[in-house]
């Protein structure tokens, strides 16, 4: 059964519970004051995209093939997606985590009972199983693909039940915390698994991550008061990025060099497509990094330079703009 309405439905659902979404979701909450549900949602959509990556590119269970399958894909960021592998289904597994999590705690922080509870918990029934029958619908994903992300969602949001509150506690008033959450970071980047073949899943890991690691800098720092810094967001912090770590690595005798973004440390990359080479190389100069002995080989500058970029953008959300906010009286 197929038609233009439920392209359009499917299609809709699937921005409605993306990673996009989420990116200009969780930004809101901060700002709207409800800090500490932006903070756990978060950090669990980062644990979620990186185990569920993980899982994808270990096990590089390919999507329904296509044709035969039909494959709708409207935006971008779907026709990305196809290019991952499909064990399990980020969406699946996004909206069991993310949207559970999101339920759980309206539940226990705000007075929703009788009808209102009813209405709630069978909002959220109805979006996880629409979802699920449209990554089908969308040729996106087999059954196997989706059931493994419900079971993996079910199983992060009930580990996060019980982890959560401890590590919001801990990035809040713990001690070492930045010094501990770089170094986990970075030690993620280099435990990430090597794929079969290239996908984009590894660049999202980074985004991700970074965006985490920027949350948690920022929390720990501005939870009780502000504090005036001069950093740069998104663009300024890309733009340092590109001076700074091709100098510092050159002042350390590391070699590197840039797949996309430094043009004149452009180098010759591995015979694959060219939309993937630049993961291809940042999955393989992962690997390199824990080669202790052989042939120098340089590491692609732009993993850094993503990761740097992407954790001033989550410390932007939670220490610059607040500031900004406070600063201006708004």
């Amino acid at each position: 059964m197929q038609g233009r309405s439920l392209d359009v439905l499917f299609a809709i659902l699937a921005v409605l519970v993306s990673k996009e979404f989420y990116t200009f979701f969780l930004p809101l909450l901060f700002w709207s004051g409800h800090s500490r549900l932006a903070r756990q949602m978060t950090l669990l959509m980062a644990f979620s995209t990186y185990i569920g990556n993980c899982v994808k590119d270990t096990f590089s269970a390919p999507r329904p093939p296509s044709p035969p399958v039909r494959r709708f894909t409207v935006t971008d960021s779907e026709k990305v997606f196809a290019s991952e592998y499909g064990l399990p289904s980020s969406h699946a597994m996004n909206t069991v985590g993310l949207l559970g999590y999101l339920l759980l705690y309206s539940i226990s922080h705000f007075d929703i009972t009788g009808f209102h509870l009813v209405l709630l918990i069978s909002l959220f029934v109805m979006i996880a199983v629409l979802t699920i029958i449209g990554r089908l619908y969308l040729g996106m994903h087999s059954p196997i693909d989706t059931y493994a992300g419900v079971f993996i969602g079910l199983g992060l949001l009930t580990l996060w039940s019980y982890i959560g509150e401890f590590l919001d506690s801990f990035i809040v008033s713990g001690s070492n915390v930045e010094s501990f959450w770089v170094s986990l970071s970075i030690l993620l980047q280099f435990a990430y698994p090597m794929p079969e073949t290239p996908t984009p899943s590894f660049e999202y890991n980074t985004a991700f991550t970074g965006v985490a690691l920027g949350v948690v800098l920022g929390v720990n720092r501005t939870y009780h008061q502000y504090h005036h810094v001069v950093l740069f967001a998104k663009v300024a912090s890309k733009e340092l990025a590109k001076v700074l770590l091709p100098s510092f690595s050159n002042l350390l005798n590391i070699p590197v060099k840039s797949s996309t973004y430094i043009p004149a440390m452009h180098q010759d990359m591995p015979s694959v497509d060219d939309e993937k080479s630049g993961q291809v190389q940042d999955v393989l100069d992962c690997k390199r990094a824990v080669a202790f002995f052989g042939t120098p080989v340089p590491y692609d500058i732009d993993t850094g330079i993503r990761f740097c970029t992407y954790t001033s953008l989550g410390w932007s959300v939670v220490e610059l703009v607040p500031y900004l906010f406070d600063y201006l009286g708004l």
